[in-house]
């Protein structure tokens, strides 16, 4: 999972090297990103029904040979079709990896599955911490073809030997029991019993408002850094002193992961529909402050890393929550049905740099972003949440809390 964060979280860093050396415009490359996340989400309900089917092994080591590739032809790519085409390969692999992970791990972990996936979804949300200092350097050493041809081998490799410790869980764990303390059905449902439900597409639409708000930062954080004239501007936080680019880059990546696994033990112990409320209002006023006040660079650093902090659990409450509704059985792909509303959100990523171009600020864009965010906290709280006692008050199959 570490392994694969770079092709998401680390393309923004890309985007003007990419430019300058071609000039095709920003909204022409991000392009090749939306065809990431469509090709990587789009794909998922298919990869999980083979993780299902064959187990987690084979499909992340065809995975690995993927992402490599992907990152390859982005070094190689001298037309936009070819770019293009990495990205669509890139997100199939990262795709493999990502979904079955995730599925693997809510199988394993009945009782605990908001920890159980945002410990597994931490490593793509904050792998590329690790890496982003080394491809930043890489970068200003090398150039950006250079950068990414070693750093597709090395991925590759790391996730293919990864891959081989892959297994599924035995019966015996798949079958443990429910947390008490939350909403969870005895049922299975199928995937087409799952998508006939009118809760699962309230669900949808939420994961669709902050997945847009969060990659449309994700993708634009390096032209706005670098529209507000502080991208190479040094920061000292910390005790370290990094241009403020990299610095957020490197903080924004550790804070994702570190709030996937800590949100979603917290959905374990005060519910999942909560815990989304609260971090999806927290998230709309991080971004709108980044909006107000990402012109210094020191405060850019830090709010945009409150704004990662809180945006990536979608990641480990969802999965969780898609469990908890719908069933152990048919967990993996019930999930990745979900998880193509990322894919949706995708689709409102180059927007953003319209409104900015139309506009002449990123002040609309991130305005626009911050309002998702708020309008799915209330979906959340005031929608799924009451769907989803009425549904089990029905079954009769899950016992409160007394918070509950």
């Amino acid at each position: 999972m570490a392994m694969v964060a770079n092709l998401q979280y680390g393309w923004t860093i890309f985007v003007n090297p990419i430019d300058a050396r071609f000039h095709w415009g920003n909204k022409a490359i991000q392009v090749a990103f939306t065809l990431f996340i469509l090709s990587e989400t789009w794909l998922v309900p298919f990869e999980a029904y083979l993780a299902d089917r064959f187990g987690p092994r084979p499909l992340v080591i065809v995975g690995a040979f993927l992402i490599a590739l992907c990152w390859i032809i982005y070094s190689r790519a001298a037309t936009l079709g070819m770019l293009y085409l990495g990205g669509i390969i890139g997100g199939i692999g990262t795709g493999l990896v990502y979904g079955t992970c995730i599925g693997n791990a809510v199988k394993w972990f009945s009782s605990r599955r908001g920890l159980a996936a945002g410990l597994t979804a931490a490593g793509f949300g904050a792998g590329a911490a690790l890496t982003v200092v080394p491809l930043t350097r890489s970068l200003s050493a090398n150039g950006y073809q250079a950068t990414l041809f070693k750093f597709a081998l090395i991925q590759g490799a790391v996730v293919l030997v990864a891959a081989l410790a892959l297994k599924k869980p035995p019966k015996g764990v798949v079958v443990r029991r429910s947390n008490p303390r939350l909403l969870q059905t005895e049922v299975d449902c199928t995937p087409a019993q799952t998508l006939s439900t009118g809760v699962f597409w309230i669900m949808y639409v939420a994961f669709v408002l902050v997945a847009a708000s969060g990659l449309m930062v994700t993708a634009q954080l390096a032209p706005i850094a670098t529209a507000f004239n502080i991208a190479k501007v040094p920061v000292t936080l910390l005790g370290f002193t990094i241009p403020a680019l990299t610095f957020a880059l490197s903080l924004n990546n550790l804070m994702n992961g570190i709030g996937r696994p800590v949100f979603g033990w917290l959905s374990d112990h005060i519910g999942r529909e909560s815990t989304l409320f609260l971090t999806f209002l927290a998230e709309g006023f991080a971004v709108l402050a980044l909006a107000r006040y990402g012109s210094n660079p020191v405060s850019f650093v830090i709010v945009a890393a409150l704004s990662f902090l809180v945006w990536g659990d979608i990641y480990s409450i969802f999965p969780a929550l898609t469990s908890d509704q719908f069933g152990k059985k048919y967990a993996s792909t019930n999930y990745a049905l979900l998880y193509t509303a990322k894919g949706c959100a995708a689709l409102f990523v180059p927007l953003g740099s319209v409104i900015a171009l139309k506009t002449g600020s990123w002040f609309s864009t991130l305005l626009v972003a911050a309002i998702a965010d708020v309008a799915a906290a209330f979906i959340m709280i005031g929608l799924v949440r009451p769907m989803r006692l009425r549904g089990m008050r029905k079954q009769g199959a899950t016992a409160l809390s007394p918070a509950d």
